[in-house]
C-alpha cells in the first residue's frame, strides 16, 4: 500500500549499524529482530525488499488488529523508545482510520500499560518517542496495529530502537534528529548544520560533538527575515515519564544585540514557561547553558529564536543532555504530593486549622441506612465542619493545606458532601493563601450540589510565591446552616486537564466513557446497566456514582427482574501470572429487598467457578470498598454476579474497578473488605 516513491525517498531514515542493534530495537532490514506476530492475530508482513513490516486491507477487514510482541526486555537505567511509523487511510474513510497502539507488558501482571496510540493518518514517516523509567522488572513491547475504515487502510514500521538514556537528549547526528521536529514559518526556520552542508550568507561553526566538519548540530539563519520578531522554534519530543534535574546544551550566537534566543516548555494544555534565556552574545566558541528542568508531567521543551532583522546573524545548537542530579548551585524546590495530600484515616496528616470556633472534626460513622459513610472506603474517617453549633452567621473554621513551592503548576482534587443547607451557595469554598502577602484569594466555592452524595472538586492553580490551600465552611444565615463533610484531599503537580491527555491506567475502570473491556452473558433488561445519577426506584441505590458523584457506574435494575435472577459482567481474559494480585472495587447494597453481589473467579478451560468475595443483603446507603486477593498461574476471568432480591428495592451497584499486581496490603476492616467472605454459603438458595 506504501508508495515505491516514498519509500526510496526515506531510506535514509534508515540508521548505521542496523544490524548491531541494541536490544529491544529493530531495523526490519531482513527479519522482525525476535518481535513475533501474535498467533490468535493477523500476521505483521515484512516487505520483501526489506525496510518495513505492514498490515494492511488486503489480509484483514476493519476493526482486525496485528499484534507484535518482543522478546524479554529490560530497563534497568532510564531508556528511550522510539518508533518510526506511518498510518495510511482513504480520504472517505478519515472518519474511522486505523490505529496503532504500543504497549509494556511486565512478568508479573495481567494486565498491558498503554504507553502510547496514535490514528492520525500521514503522508510520511513519523516519529514517536517514549521514555522507559529504569526498572530491574522484565518486560516485554507489545505494538497493535487495528485496521480501519476503507480498501486501502494500512499501518507500516519502519523502524523501532531502544536506548539508554532520555528522550529530550540528542547530538543531532542520526537522520531522525531525535524527534525533535522544526515549526515551519516561511522565512526562518531550523536547519541540520554540518557535514557537507554549507550557507554561502554565514559562516557556520564546526559542530561540538565531533569538533570536526563530520558531524552536525541545529542552526536557524537570520538571512531570510523579512519582518520584525521573526520566530523560529525546534520542538523536543513530548516527555512521557516524570523527570526532574539539569537540561544542558551547546550553543553558538552571532550578532547577539539583534536576536533572543530563549527556552521555553509547554504542556499538553498549550501553556508556555519560559526558563531561560541567553543573556550575552557569548563568544565564538560554543557555551554551556545549564537549564533546571521539572517534567512532573508531560511536556515539550522548544528552542525559540526570534530575529529584529535580516542582520541578525544565526543561532546554532548542538548536545542536548540531562541529568537527574541537579545544575551546578541550585537547589531543588521540595513538593511530595503524599506529604500535601490524605484521606483522614489516621490523622489530619499536614493540614491544621487555626484556632478560632468549632472547626473541623474528624469522624467515622458504621455503614447505616441514613448516613453515608466517608468516600474513602465507605467505613473510615473524614472531616466534618457543623455550622449549625455556631452562635453567629460567618466562617466556621479554616483547615490550612501544607506550604507549597512556589512558581509550580498544582492540580487540586478533594471529594465534598453538602447537608441541610437551604442555599448552597458558597457553603465550601477554597482559598489560595499568599504567605510572604497575608493575602487570601478565592479560587472555588460551591454553587450548587446534590445533597448528601460524595462530590469531586478538581482545580488548577499557579502561584509565584509559596502558597497554602485553604478550605473554609461558611453559614450565611443562623436559620439555614447545615453540615459540610470533607474527604480525600490530593494535590499534585500539572494541569487537572493532563490527565485526560494521558493513556488510562492499566487495569482500571472507571465506567466513565464505556464499559471498559467488560462484557455480559447477555444484554437484555435484566443485564447489568451503565449509568449516572439516581438509578429509577426510590429507597434503593445509589444516588450518584463513586469517582465523581456526577459519573458513571454499573448497576442492576431490580424492577426489570424477577427474584433470583442473576446477571453477570465478565472481564476480558487475564493472563495469569505468579504471585498474588489484588482487586479492588466499590460496591453500593442499599435497599429492603437487597439480594447477592458475589465475585468469581473461572480459569480457562475450567467448567467449574471459584467464589472470591460475597455480600447479602441490605449492606449500607453509603459505597464501600471491597479488597480481594487472590492467585492464578492460568489465564482467568473475573466475574460480577448480581442476584436480585425479594423486592424491587433490590438495585445493586458496582464502580470503580481495579486490578493491581501483589497483595493488597494492609486493610483497615478485614469483617468487612477481606478476601474472605462472612455468610454461609450453603444458605444461598435462588
Amino acid at each position: 500500500m506504501l508508495l515505491r516513491g516514498v519509500l526510496l525517498a526515506l531510506q535514509a531514515l534508515q540508521l548505521a549499524g542496523a544490524f548491531d542493534l541494541p536490544a529491544g530495537s529493530c531495523a526490519f532490514e531482513e527479519s522482525t529482530c525476535g518481535f513475533d506476530s501474535v498467533l490468535a492475530s493477523l500476521p505483521w508482513i515484512l516487505n520483501e525488499e526489506g525496510h518495513y513490516i505492514y498490515v494492511d486491507t488486503s489480509f484483514g477487514k476493519q476493526g482486525e488488529k496485528a499484534v507484535l510482541l518482543s522478546p524479554d526486555l529490560q530497563a534497568e537505567e532510564w531508556s528511550c523508545l522510539r518508533l518510526v511509523y506511518q498510518i495510511t487511510t482513504s480520504s472517505e474513510s478519515l472518519s474511522d482510520p486505523s490505529q496503532l497502539n504500543l504497549y509494556m507488558r511486565f512478568e508479573d501482571e495481567s494486565f498491558d500499560r498503554l504507553l502510547w496510540s496514535a490514528k492520525e493518518p500521514s503522508d510520511s514517516w513519523l516519529i514517536a518517542s517514549l521514555d522507559l523509567q529504569n526498572s530491574s522488572k522484565k518486560f516485554k513491547i507489545l505494538i497493535e496495529g487495528v485496521l480501519g475504515q476503507g480498501n486501502t487502510a494500512s499501518i507500516a514500521l519502519f523502524e523501532i530502537k531502544m536506548t539508554t538514556g532520555y528522550c529530550i537528549e540528542c547530538d543531532f547526528e542520526e537522520n531522525h534528529l531525535c524527534g525533535f521536529v522544526n515549526r515551519w514559518n516561511p522565512n526562518v526556520n531550523w536547519f541540520v548544520g554540518g557535514g557537507s552542508i554549507r550557507n554561502v550568507h554565514s559562516i557556520l561553526p564546526q559542530d561540538h560533538t565531533f569538533k570536526s566538519e563530520l558531524g552536525h548540530y541545529m542552526y536557524v539563519d537570520s538571512v531570510y527575515v523579512k519582518h520584525f520578531q521573526e520566530v523560529a522554534q525546534l520542538i523536543s519530543p513530548l516527555t512521557t515519564a516524570p523527570m526532574a534535574g539539569c537540561l544542558s546544551f551547546y550553543y553558538q550566537i552571532q550578532q547577539g544585540n539583534d536576536n533572543v534566543f530563549s527556552l521555553y516548555t509547554r504542556d499538553v494544555a498549550g501553556l508556555y514557561e519560559e526558563i531561560w534565556k541567553a543573556d550575552r552574545p557569548g563568544n565564538a566558541a560554543w557555551n554551556l547553558a545549564e537549564v533546571e528542568f521539572n517534567a512532573p508531567y508531560p511536556m515539550e521543551v522548544i528552542f525559540e529564536v526570534a530575529f529584529n532583522g535580516p542582520k541578525g546573524g544565526y543561532v546554532a545548537l548542538d548536545d542536548i543532555s540531562f541529568s537527574p542530579v541537579h545544575c551546578q548551585n541550585q537547589t531543588e524546590l521540595l513538593f511530595s504530593a503524599v506529604e500535601a495530600s490524605c484521606n483522614f484515616e489516621q490523622d489530619l496528616c499536614n493540614f491544621y486549622q487555626d484556632k478560632e470556633g468549632p472547626g473541623w472534626t474528624r469522624v467515622k460513622v458504621k455503614p447505616n441506612m441514613y448516613r453515608a459513610g466517608d468516600h474513602t472506603t465507605g467505613l473510615g474517617y473524614y472531616l466534618l465542619a457543623n455550622t449549625k453549633f455556631t452562635s453567629q452567621p460567618g466562617y466556621i473554621g479554616r483547615l490550612y493545606g501544607p506550604s507549597l513551592p512556589g512558581n509550580l503548576q498544582y492540580c487540586l482534587r478533594f471529594h465534598y458532601a453538602i447537608y441541610g443547607f437551604l442555599k448552597m451557595s458558597d457553603t465550601l469554598a477554597v482559598y489560595i493563601f499568599e504567605e510572604n502577602h497575608v493575602v487570601q484569594e478565592k479560587i472555588w466555592s460551591v454553587l450548587e450540589s446534590p445533597r448528601g452524595v460524595w462530590m469531586q472538586a478538581e482545580i488548577t492553580f499557579k502561584k509565584p510565591m509559596p502558597t497554602k490551600v485553604v478550605f473554609m465552611s461558611l453559614c450565611k444565615s443562623f436559620w439555614d446552616c447545615g453540615l459540610v463533610a470533607l474527604d480525600d484531599i490530593t494535590i499534585q503537580l500539572g494541569s487537572c486537564s493532563s490527565s485526560e491527555k494521558l493513556p488510562p491506567p492499566p487495569g482500571e475502570c472507571t465506567f466513565e466513557q464505556d464499559e471498559c473491556t467488560f462484557t455480559q452473558e447477555k444484554r437484555n433488561r435484566s443485564s447489568w446497566h451503565r449509568r449516572r445519577g439516581e438509578t429509577p426506584t426510590s429507597y434503593t441505590g445509589p444516588k450518584g456514582d463513586h469517582t465523581t458523584g456526577v459519573g458513571y457506574y454499573m448497576y442492576i435494575e431490580a424492577s426489570h427482574m424477577v427474584y433470583g435472577q442473576k446477571a453477570r459482567l465478565l472481564s476480558r481474559p487475564l493472563r495469569g501470572v505468579s504471585g498474588k494480585h489484588c482487586l479492588t472495587f466499590f460496591y453500593h447494597m442499599y435497599g429492603g429487598g437487597t439480594g447477592l453481589l458475589s465475585v468469581y473467579l473461572k480459569k480457562e478451560e475450567d467448567s467449574e467457578e471459584s467464589l472470591l468475595w460475597r455480600r447479602r443483603g441490605e449492606q449500607s446507603i453509603s459505597w464501600l470498598r471491597a479488597l480481594i486477593e487472590y492467585s492464578c498461574e492460568r489465564q482467568h476471568q473475573i466475574i460480577f454476579e448480581a442476584i436480585r432480591g425479594v423486592s424491587i428495592r433490590s438495585d445493586i451497584a458496582i464502580d470503580d474497578v481495579k486490578f493491581q499486581a501483589g497483595p493488597c496490603g494492609e486493610m483497615e476492616d478485614t469483617t468487612q473488605q477481606s478476601s474472605g467472605y462472612s455468610e454461609d454459603l450453603n444458605e444461598i438458595e435462588y
